[in-house]
Formats: structure tokens, sequence, C-alpha cells
């Protein structure tokens, strides 16, 4: 939804705990000390009272907002923004838009959206057609920014590329199908979904094989550029066929 339909659904923090509410019952609650599953939910304190020993559980116990006191709507504004743009939120923003007094606060919420998000992407299987690539970021040395800047010193050369000290090594994985619309002039005419980056620590066959193992469907199909390191993928595949890539610049290999 836009952010005009989010916030007529969720106008208030009642129809924010409400969801939340919802949420928790549809998953199913178990009781720690007799494992019933009926509760009855205090509006009082936001807690769920088991029907047969009278334990209670908090409504945020055992989520990503369990030890924390923000309220109901911040979190649920919060996960909204941060899916709702391709482009990253800052804390400082987020805490401006919220109208929160504090910024650790925000910040540490949007850092534990951002780790059950990167746990959650972790249990999904990419599928389909899988296109392969390596990508290179460059570290930066923080201490060595400095230090140059103190004695008016430039970067020193290093090496650029696939062995380079300071590029950060990161194995790209892309579901990526043929697209039904006419294609762009000098785009390829295929269709994007779900991806997945890993940092490396080289880009070995070995190493990308263990990356690609936890990420990839067995049944699925390999798209790759001719380096070497992406040859032995036909062992977790099913079947091998290479296929001459359409730019004879790169020779692009298709495993099924």
């Amino acid at each position: 939804m836009n952010i005009s339909e989010f916030f007529s659904k969720y106008p208030d923090e009642a129809c924010c705990v409400q969801v939340f509410k919802n949420k928790r019952i549809e998953l199913g609650i178990v009781c720690i000390k007799c494992s019933c599953t009926k509760h009855y939910f205090r509006k009082t304190d936001y807690k769920f009272e088991c029907n047969t020993c009278y334990s209670r559980k908090n409504l945020r116990s055992g989520t990503v907002m369990e030890q924390n006191k923000l309220p109901f709507r911040y979190w649920l504004i919060c996960i909204e923004l941060m899916t709702l743009t391709k482009k990253s939120f800052s804390a400082l923003e987020m805490q401006r838009m919220l109208g929160n007094k504090e910024y650790l606060p925000i910040w540490y919420m949007m850092h534990k959206i951002r780790r059950v998000m990167s746990i959650r992407n972790s249990k999904h299987e990419l599928n389909g057609c899988i296109e392969f690539d390596e990508g290179f970021f460059e570290r930066v040395n923080h201490k060595e920014l400095i230090e140059n800047k103190n004695n008016n010193s430039t970067k020193t050369a290093t090496k650029r590329g696939r062995g380079s000290e300071r590029q950060t090594k990161v194995l790209v994985m892309v579901e990526s199908e043929p697209s039904i619309k006419a294609p762009k002039k000098g785009k390829p005419n295929r269709k994007v979904d779900f991806l997945k980056m890993k940092v490396m620590e080289d880009l070995t066959a070995g190493s990308i094989n263990y990356k690609i193992k936890k990420a990839v469907d067995f049944t699925a199909t390999a798209l790759t550029v001719g380096y070497s390191g992406y040859n032995k993928i036909k062992v977790l595949l099913v079947g091998n066929q290479v296929l001459i890539a359409p730019d004879k610049t790169k020779s692009e290999k298709v495993f099924h």
C-alpha cells in the first residue's frame, strides 16, 4: 500500500496493537508452563493470559520488539517505510519523521528490523533461472583516511579489479526470467525477482558452491559468465547444458 493508505488503515496505536495481536494469534500461542494453546488477551497491559494456568506472555515476547518500549505504531511505521522504497532511510531521518526525541532507540529499532529481515531472507531458496555474477565494493579504512588527511598524502596505488586489496568480493545471485514486455533499447529483455548478495573471502569454485548450496534450489537453472569459479555449479544442480551467449564478449553458460 502507499503511505496515505497506510495511515488511513492504521491511524492510531490501538489499530497497530490489533495488527500484532492478530498476527500472534494466527501464528499460534503456546503456554511455556502447561502447553495450553488457549489464551485471553488483556487490553490493559497487552498480555496473553493462559486459560489453564493463568501465566502471562507479553505481546512483544519472542518478537523483534522484545524488551523494547517504543510504541507499536513506531514499529509498524518503520517497517512500512523501510520496505516501501528501494532507497534506504537513515536512522536520523526516521527519528525526524516519527518525532521521537532520542536518536539511539530509533537506530536500534531499525537495526533489529534489518536483522530479522536478513534471517527471513536466509530461509528463502532462489529458484527458476538464477543469474550469477561477482561484484567488487571498495572497503573504507577510516584510520588510513585520517592519517592521509593529516599527512596531506594521497591513497597509495594498489591493484585494481578481482585481486585488489581494497575490494570486498561479493557473490550476486538473482532470480531472472525472460520478460513478456518489449525490451527497452540497450537493456536486456529479462525480469528480476528475488536476489541475494554474499560477501566472500575468495571466489574459488569451492567457496561459490558452498554459498549456492545454502541459497539455491537444486532444480534451478543457472546463468553465468565464463568465470572459471562457476564451472562446478553443475555438481549441485540437475543436468548440464552450455549455450553460446548472445554477447560474444562474454561466454555465458546455462546449467539446467
